[in-house]
């Protein structure tokens, strides 16, 4: 199966509702696991799709299908730095509650190839304008019966809102986590100084080494561009990357599609003042906001715990998903 746009696709189904298949064991980590002795990990016997962008990005799609081939479809995108196995535990409540999920890494993030100290260079562009595209029209050719919901969280829901702007007819709804503008304003004035000097300076030592080598905020390495795209944002609250297609700003003023914001009350990087910021940027969508505190079932609310809840958030995502209920 080919995902068109793709300059070549190569999908493999691997365990899952499929059963096993015969694949590269250098391609596939949960077969060389099994060929050295090694109990594979949970996640990477999952069925895949695999796909390579015409600039050769090669990504891995994770796939928990539903037996109703018309259940809706959530695809989980990453935060900066983070690896799509990471999100299992949410992979897993959303499909306990009824729903198909797919999970895939970022570029040059996780199982995504080339890795970051090989890739060429890419930012916001690339993530919108030729991965996410590709992505999206795999996952929408392996369930063709169901509706495409995005999930992110933070730089994955940004990506996931910036592109359903631009090609609303694919997706059926967004439901962000942790995800806020960066705008330096947004963060509230006891830290306006504190988020300025630093994310001003990601972005500066990003365009003069060509790399964030991680720490102050992001947890792990980024690529320059990328980081000098996010930093831009955060100084004058515009999406402009470099070499974009789109109006992104007019873009999001445009969007009319379901949303669902969910912020921490313990999330230091996409606090509740930053996710209202940027839900005022959609203001012809239909949000829904949920602001997890400390009177909810949710005891991990910061900007990554909040996974060791997702038996509880999942629950409630799906519900606003299936049926349109608001979370409690």
């Amino acid at each position: 199966m080919s995902a068109p746009g793709a300059n070549s696709a190569e999908n493999s189904r691997t365990g899952g509702a499929t059963g096993p298949a015969v694949v590269d064991p250098a391609a596939d980590p949960g077969a060389g696991a099994a060929r050295t002795g090694k109990r594979p990990s949970e996640f990477s016997t999952l069925e895949d799709l695999r796909l390579t962008t015409p600039d050769g990005a090669a990504f891995v799609i994770r796939v928990l299908p539903q037996p109703d081939p018309a259940a809706p479809v959530v695809l989980v995108l990453p935060a900066m730095a983070m690896k799509a196995k990471f999100y299992l535990p949410m992979a897993k409540a959303l499909h306990a509650a009824g729903l198909a999920v797919a999970t895939v890494d970022l570029r040059a993030q996780g199982e995504s190839t080339p890795a970051l100290s090989e890739a060429p260079e890419f930012g916001y562009r690339e993530l919108l304008e030729i991965d996410l595209p590709a992505i999206v029209d795999a996952v929408h050719e392996r369930f063709p019966q169901a509706p495409l919901h995005l999930f992110g969280h933070s730089l994955g829901g940004q990506v996931a809102l910036l592109f359903s702007a631009t090609a609303p007819h694919k997706v059926a709804g967004v439901t962000l986590i942790g995800t806020g503008s960066v705008y330096w304003k947004a963060f509230g004035p006891r830290r306006w100084i504190e988020a300025l000097w630093k994310i001003q300076w990601i972005g500066l030592v990003a365009r003069v080494t060509g790399k964030w080598p991680g720490g102050v905020l992001i947890p792990g390495a980024m690529q320059g561009r990328l980081m000098a795209d996010w930093s831009r944002h955060s100084l004058t609250s515009r999406y402009r990357p470099k070499g974009r297609s789109h109006d992104y700003d007019r873009k999001l003023a445009e969007l009319k599609l379901p949303v669902l914001a969910i912020s921490l009350d313990e999330d230091r990087l996409g606090p509740k003042s930053n996710v209202d910021f940027l839900c005022g940027r959609i203001a012809s969508a239909e949000v829904t906001h949920w602001h997890i505190d400390a009177s909810s079932a949710v005891a991990h609310r910061d900007h990554f715990e909040w996974i060791k809840d997702s038996t509880v958030i999942g629950s409630e995502i799906a519900g606003w998903i299936l049926d349109g209920r608001r979370p409690r």
